[in-house]
């Protein structure tokens, strides 16, 4: 009987080091992770606590002085909003008593093995719509939003030919930017008149940590602060490696092509609901998000956007993402209570639809141009977005907690 149960216990610690890592891998934040992992070891009757970093999980199991601790040695991938389904799926069957832990096993390891939910062409579709629309919200022309559109998918093939899920390389970012930049540079010199600036932005918007630092400020504010600093410090890092690719652009093109002749003619505010409209659903097929989950992330996104737009009158452009993160965060967490389903799923790109990526990139290049006085004031409203966007997080949690934890 000992030998049987201690067969069965080593299985369930198995399963949820597997489930602490997998979560880990794709994409769920510690404040998220830490919750979701104590509620499923309870569910077995296991006593266990959980540490997480950016790049490692600590699971330790009974008391002291017999508390066995595991460490796992992980490095997070891109987000994968369909697998954190399918992981919540399955712990929910395990909680249940629906599913045991061994089969939970095997299924835990066909649902990571599982190839990606969306191909090549839907992926390249959609970092176009994602440049094409950020070239709109930045108020670019026709000839801005076009180039945006066909650079975009230049990063996923960077991506696929760069070493950039190496753990050990750094590179990926900078080529991308430079590359970015210098093309942008290349077609307003030498094609058609257009403002660099906004492509090179456009482009990289993708690729600009703005998700991490407020991920990062979040997991600070709710005291995983081992996780927050190790976080943002990471999302500091690439900030830097991206203005350094543009940077080397700039230096070698002799600055950005600025022609003081050149005005964009503006756009027609349909076109900027579009870019609203199509901009949510392009985010989902980047995060690999189910099909059947694109209404509940557009509906998320687009009131969340036009929460925070009309907050702006009142609150200012620094404060009214306070607005859009606290709608975006209670019609999260009401999905979550209604489908029973983790409520990141409509969080993460509502607010990636709001986080001042742009801002942080444009304090950095006002560095970069020694305007140090711009500088500090982007970086100054970059950290005001960031805080008002947690705070709006945080409000929403408080005012209709999700049933789900992740």
């Amino acid at each position: 009987m000992n030998s049987e149960r201690s067969e069965d216990q080593s299985a369930e610690h198995h399963f949820l080091i597997r489930c602490a890592e997998m979560l880990h891998v794709h994409g769920t934040p510690a404040h998220r992770l830490e919750r979701v992992m104590v509620t499923v070891a309870k569910s077995l009757g296991v006593e266990a606590s959980f540490l997480y970093t950016p790049t490692s999980v600590f699971a330790s199991f009974g008391k002291i002085p017999n508390e066995e601790t595991h460490l796992l040695r992980t490095s997070s991938c891109e987000l994968d909003l369909g697998k954190l389904v399918e992981f919540d799926e399955l712990m929910e069957s395990v909680e249940s008593g629906a599913l045991d832990v061994v089969s939970a096993l095997a299924k835990l390891d066909e649902i990571d093995g599982a190839p990606p939910r969306w191909n090549s062409w839907w992926r390249a579709l959609a970092f176009g719509l994602v440049s094409a629309g950020a070239a709109r919200f930045f108020d670019g022309g026709l000839p801005e939003l076009t180039l945006s559109f066909l650079l975009g998918p230049l990063l996923l093939v960077l991506a696929r030919i760069l070493p950039s899920r190496h753990p050990d390389s750094g590179l990926f970012e900078p080529i991308a930017a430079f590359a970015a930049a210098s093309i942008a540079l290349l077609v307003a010199r030498y094609a058609f008149e257009l403002d660099d600036r906004v492509v090179i932005l456009s482009t990289l918007i993708i690729l600009i940590p703005g998700l991490s630092m407020t991920t990062a400020m979040t997991e600070l504010a709710t005291r995983h602060l081992v996780s927050g600093v190790a976080r943002f410090a990471g999302a500091a890092v690439v900030f830097l490696t991206i203005l350094l690719g543009v940077a080397l652009a700039w230096r070698l093109g002799t600055g950005p092509n600025v022609d003081a002749a050149y005005s964009i003619t503006p756009l027609p505010d349909w076109t900027l609901w579009a870019a609203v409209a199509a901009t949510p659903l392009a985010f989902g097929i980047i995060l690999e998000a189910r099909a059947r989950e694109f209404g509940i992330i557009a509906i998320a996104s687009v009131t969340g956007f036009v929460a925070s737009r009309a907050a702006a009158q009142g609150l200012g452009t620094d404060l009214s993402p306070f607005i859009g993160a606290l709608v975006v965060g209670v019609i999260a967490n009401l999905y979550a209570r209604l489908a029973n389903r983790p409520a990141l799923i409509p969080l993460t790109p509502g607010i990636l639809m709001l986080v001042p990526g742009s801002l942080g990139y444009r304090s950095l290049t006002s560095f970069l141009n020694r305007e140090a006085l711009e500088g500090m004031e982007w970086a100054f409203q970059t950290g005001l977005v960031g805080v008002s966007l947690v705070g709006g997080t945080l409000a929403a949690g408080l005012l209709l907690p999700p049933r789900r934890i992740l």
